[in-house]
């Protein structure tokens, strides 16, 4: 008696390099079909927080703290409180438009609708629906805070022609964010499971990365942190071109946003194969 000899396949890593193409764009196209539905409502509810933070914060506590110093290229300089805060406040509007879209809008397609899996019927790769869902959640980061930027513009809190250059920028900082978002959307069992990134993550950065308050303004040993937290370096290099100056260092703080989106996206994209291996 013969025995056949099976030569069994090797399990892929989950680690592997992501495969991905221009199949990701008919999922974006997707997505914004069905937001453009509910643009309106949804542009309102994104902006409205970001603007009452400056409102009452610009204005309300402006008026009491007056200028803030802020280092810059060529020495400390003076700026209106306002400025101050709506250079950062910008930063964590994109930071927050892009995890809500990464986490709550993206769980109800993968788990809940299970729009994931009738994508992936058609010749269309998880990573492929993955990539999509980090791009869409950082487009649509980029339209609330191009929103914001006309607000801040009508209102003159700065007219520097720089602000062009921000507008690249705040997209990387969607694009990081809704990286690191799609790590707890892999993991997470419901929507409660969220509520541990805002309250241990997004917001303590809110608080340490320069948005209310300088950060020379901490103690040493939370300065070393807070210089390697995302949304700081995304401060760092948005701030300097609401005072009409450009940022230094900025070689350094586009490399770090670079390493969190880059390993951000390949561990949620590994948990998320392994989510949908089981």
């Amino acid at each position: 008696m013969t025995t056949a000899n099976y030569v069994q396949a090797k399990p892929q890593s989950i680690w592997r390099a992501p495969e991905v193409s221009f199949r990701f764009w008919p999922v974006f196209l997707r997505n914004l079909l069905v937001w453009r539905k509910l643009a309106i409502p949804s542009l309102v509810g994104n902006i409205a927080e970001p603007l009452m933070w400056l409102i009452a914060f610009g204005y309300g506590m402006g008026a009491l703290v007056g200028e803030v110093n802020v280092a810059g290229p060529a020495g400390t300089v003076a700026v209106p409180y306002i400025l101050f805060l709506a250079s950062g406040s910008i930063c964590m509007s994109a930071m927050q438009a892009a995890s809500f879209e990464a986490l709550y809008s993206a769980f109800s397609r993968m788990h809940v609708q299970k729009t994931w899996d009738g994508i992936m019927n058609a010749p269309v790769s998880l990573d492929n629906v993955v990539l999509a869902e980090m791009l869409w959640a950082a487009f649509k980061s980029l339209f609330t805070v191009t929103a914001i930027l006309g607000v801040m513009l009508a209102l003159g809190i700065s007219h520097s022609p720089k602000l062009f250059v921000a507008w690249p920028i705040l997209f990387g900082v969607g694009i990081t964010f809704s990286c690191i978002a799609l790590i707890f959307n892999a993991l997470a069992k419901g929507y409660d499971f969220f509520t541990y990134y805002f309250t241990l993550f997004l917001t303590p950065m809110m608080f340490l990365s320069g948005v209310f308050f300088p950060l020379e303004q901490l103690p040493v040993v939370v300065r070393v942190v807070a210089d390697w937290l995302p949304l700081s370096n995304a401060v760092a290099l948005v701030r300097p071109l609401f005072m009409d100056q450009w940022p230094t260092d900025a070689i350094r703080h586009l490399a770090v946003l670079a390493v969190y989106a880059v390993g951000s996206f390949w561990i949620a994209l590994a948990l998320t194969r392994k989510r949908f291996a089981k």
